[in-house]
């Protein structure tokens, strides 16, 4: 076995890796970017070693670099996790020439699989079933919108080196396919820089069924069951769960025996991960092999009770697989939501900022399940902690938050309760609507398929509503008891004494709903708040920290409200409710900017521009193109109106918050 490995890369898989190694007596190297010299993955390991600037491409993305480092260090293994040089075959090799072992699937294995044209040439000859579509070198425009007309339309744009839902599009008609195309190698060259595609007919209803493999240097191979990833957003995953609901046990070992296959047709070692796109009626057909280990393997660790990344390291070492094919079983239902710094009410558009706040639900870290006779249990994986920023250079995942129950309607109840308990201030995230997601009936009863979000959008982000007044209660509260805590002698006393009658106030917020007035009276014991039609007695029982139990009339209310400037966030019942605090003396004399300004959402680079100077535009028309955290968003007019000036070119950088262009509304 290892003595020291090296970790070439970041956040919770680098602290996962290190928890695993040194559980087995392996010390650890961590490398890290400028960006990320007090991360947490740095302090969870023995060692650290700087290996360049923030961006990517001058630290993560340098073989060479981590390579020297590991040598430095005397590492024997270099640890790839996933993403950045996880499925580089270049890496590979030349981690082989220097003497080292690569943590991850023979060279070999790598290059036939990293090409998902030939890929699908080679799961043809191992007879494993193919989606119909062309997956060959010739890539001009006619020809490729030829075989999408050959195969018949909606048809599935993919880069033939992507992978994490990067580089695709859907094109449902003829005249749309090469503005696509042109969309798809641009992000396809920025992500991978590779802009070969493929074309694949697009399943209408399809479920995204994959299956964890495992192979050792012995010729040995297992399935470790499967997972189900068919909810997604813009071809990403965002829930994932094991075992896949419905199931059964004829097609579980068809699919397994596929996916063993597809691992010996390429001499594959390690753990991987055989992609399959399944239709209602079970027939199911290859999509990709990922040729490292998956973001989503928590939930086949949590049900099968093992710990995938020691047998990588086992494996890496020589030694055979710690289980046969007969030695693993299912255990149990368990739940992976990926915990983002996203915006889901804006397109899921990535957030950066630092995290003022941060309280997670209690949990354990890198487990296996427990006993049978225990009712289940909550797992967080984490790159992060309260006060570290999430910035624009790398992918925006806060967290992994897992959870297993004897079931599937016990790990669903659990994971609502985690989500509920799950806190972020300082930046947007995406826990609010992976709550609803889990609540919402399609996925409680499994009705699953790639387009779930996109069939109940409507359901999944419902209107705003009236923000109840238990919620009022507790933000009036946290702003008064913070006046109390701030007074310094008597006379800036808030305590609303009056001689010969009591002391009445104002109190402004701003909800998604609209403005929230409130109009408080002081009293011996409490206050008197009246909202909209509603009166009711307030009394403050209990206040630990952010934490408040309140009397509002009968009731008792408890709740968490954290204060982030101007802006109070509460928690209650399970719901998070954001409130702009308008505050008379600080707002006094402030007007509302007012203008035609089109602004950059995060900081990025101008990839397209659509329009011209002094060119009228329709409410809705594509203005340019940003490519930010390897994604393209798209800037469109708010209204109509008059292009007045564009203010950056192809391929300028732009900051947060850069106003792009000058318009004019009609």
């Amino acid at each position: 076995m290892f003595s020291k490995i090296l970790i070439a890369n970041r956040g919770e898989i680098a602290c996962r890796v290190a928890a695993t190694a040194q559980r087995m007596g392996i010390r650890t190297v961590a490398v890290y970017s400028e960006a990320d010299a007090d991360a947490r993955h740095v302090a969870a390991c023995d060692e650290a070693v700087p290996i360049g600037p923030a961006a990517a491409r001058d630290s993560y993305l340098r073989g060479d670099t981590i390579i020297a480092a590991a040598l430095a260090t005397g590492a024997q293994a270099i640890h790839p996790g996933y993403g950045f040089l996880s499925e580089n075959e270049d890496f590979a090799r030349a981690c082989a020439e220097a003497g080292l072992v690569f943590i991850g699937p023979p060279v070999g294995a790598i290059h036939a699989m990293g090409s998902k044209s030939e890929a699908k040439r080679v799961m043809e000859e191992a007879d494993v079933p193919l989606v119909p579509g062309y997956h060959g070198e010739r890539q001009d425009v006619e020809f490729l919108r030829e075989q999408a007309d050959r195969i018949g339309y909606p048809v599935l744009l993919k880069a033939s080196a992507g992978g994490g839902g990067k580089g695709m599009r859907v094109v449902e008609r003829h005249e749309d396919f090469a503005d696509a195309l042109k969309s798809c190698k641009r992000e396809a060259i920025a992500s991978f820089g590779d802009d070969r595609v493929l074309v694949e007919k697009y399943l209408t209803r399809p479920r995204h069924i994959e299956i964890q493999v495992f192979a050792d240097t012995l010729g040995n191979c297992v399935y470790l069951f499967e997972r189900d990833c068919s909810v997604q957003r813009r071809h990403q995953k965002v829930l994932e769960e094991a075992p896949a609901p419905g199931m059964t046990q004829e097609r579980r070992r068809a699919m397994g025996e596929a996916a063993v296959a597809a691992a010996r047709a390429v001499g594959y070692v390690g753990a991987g991960t055989v992609e399959f796109i399944a239709n209602q009626d079970g027939s199911f057909y290859f999509m990709e092999m990922n040729t490292r280990l998956q973001v989503e393997h928590p939930v086949t660790e949590m049900i099968t009770g093992t710990d995938l990344v020691e047998w990588q390291l086992r494996v890496a070492a020589g030694q055979p697989l710690p289980k046969r094919q007969d030695e693993l079983t299912i255990h149990g239902h368990a739940l992976e939501a990926r915990i983002y710094a996203e915006n889901p009410e804006k397109g899921f558009l990535p957030s950066i900022g630092r995290l003022r706040h941060l309280r997670t639900p209690a949990a354990v870290h890198f487990t296996t399940p427990p006993a049978p006779e225990t009712g289940g249990i909550v797992r967080i994986d984490s790159g992060v902690r309260e006060g570290d920023a999430i910035s624009p250079f790398y992918d925006p995942m806060i967290a992994k938050l897992i959870v297993w129950g004897q079931d599937r309607a016990a790990a669903l109840a659990l994971m609502a309760q985690a989500l509920a308990d799950y806190q972020i201030v300082g930046l947007a995230s995406n826990v609010a609507f992976l709550r609803r997601l889990v609540l919402s009936r399609p996925f409680s009863d499994a009705d699953l398929d790639t387009g779930l979000i996109v069939r109940y959008h409507d359901d999944l982000f419902p209107p705003p509503r009236p923000v109840p007044l238990p919620v009022v209660a507790l933000a009036t509260v946290a702003i008064l008891a913070g006046e109390r805590r701030a007074e310094r002698d008597v006379w800036a006393s808030t305590r609303g004494w009056r001689m010969n009658a009591a002391l009445a106030r104002v109190l402004e917020f701003g909800a998604d709903d609209g403005d929230v007035r409130v109009t408080v009276t002081y009293g011996d014991d409490g206050w008197r708040l009246a909202c909209a039609e509603a009166i009711e007695h307030v009394r403050l029982s209990a206040c630990a920290g952010r934490d408040f139990t309140l009397r509002v009339g009968h009731a008792v209310v408890r709740g968490t409200v954290v204060r982030d400037g101007s802006v109070l966030h509460v928690w209650w019942q399970g719901e998070h409710v954001v409130l702009d605090y308008r505050d008379p003396m600080v707002h006094a004399g402030e007007a509302e900017a007012k203008g035609g300004r089109l602004t950059a959402p995060m900081p990025g680079k101008i990839v397209a521009l659509l329009v011209e100077r002094n060119q009228q535009v329709q409410k809705g028309a594509p203005l340019l193109i940003m490519e930010a955290m390897k994604m393209e968003h798209t800037i469109a007019a708010p209204s109509d109106g008059l292009v007045e000036d564009l203010l950056y070119a192809v391929g300028d950088q732009v900051a947060d918050g850069a106003q792009l262009l000058a318009f004019k509304a009609a």
